[in-house]
């Protein structure tokens, strides 16, 4: 982890692509969220990549936020440790428990991600996903501007009584075509008919 020599070739190519992920504007978007979820108490990083990426590292403010979401407090203890294993073990305990909160699979980041700095568009990504699910959920522990995230769609059910849908059955859906408009009847071929006149 801390020995690693500089990348070459298509390692560098890959881990390139993947910085160019990274957005700024986003980053102090995110930072302005937490700090007023978290409070001050939680710091304010240095601006810049490595510096969202030292503030977070240790796990610590990530705990705090996913603490300050949920009601029942699922991480129990946050301690800032200086021991890797430690740092990581945070760090993977805010994942669980943002799983559980309900942000997918898909929209997680790896602790590697976070912790070796491989892929911080992958942490805006799931920082983002976990207040997109806050603002939509709307129990009153998000705190700061709902604007910042986007609200996810939600089920909108429809209960139909028998009689409305057989009433459906009897309506010929466009798909299908339609009966009324423009039918055939009465009409003549377009323009003159072919003169063949014979002349011997």
């Amino acid at each position: 982890m801390a020995n690693k020599g500089p990348a070459y070739g298509l390692t560098r190519e890959v881990q390139s692509k993947i910085d160019k992920k990274y957005d700024p504007e986003l980053e102090e978007r995110l930072v302005a969220w937490i700090i007023a979820q978290c409070g001050s108490g939680v710091g304010q990083p240095e601006p810049g990549k490595t510096g969202f990426q030292i503030w977070l590292k240790d796990g610590c403010v990530l705990c705090e936020l996913i603490n300050s979401l949920c009601s029942n407090k699922p991480v129990k203890t946050i301690k800032p440790s200086g021991m890797v294993f430690k740092q990581m073990e945070q760090i993977s305990m805010f994942l669980k428990a943002a799983e559980s909160y309900g942000v997918t699979k898909t929209d997680m980041f790896q602790t590697v991600d976070l912790f070796e700095s491989k892929d911080l568009a992958a942490v805006q990504r799931t920082l983002m996903a976990l207040g997109s699910l806050a603002v939509t959920k709307n129990d009153g522990n998000y705190k700061g501007d709902p604007s910042w995230f986007h609200k996810k769609s939600q089920e909108n059910r429809r209960d139909f009584s028998e009689e409305q849908l057989s009433e459906g059955r009897n309506v010929i859906g466009l798909q299908m075509g339609t009966n009324k408009g423009a039918s055939q009847a009465g009409m003549t071929g377009y323009g003159r008919p072919r003169q063949i006149i014979n002349n011997p």
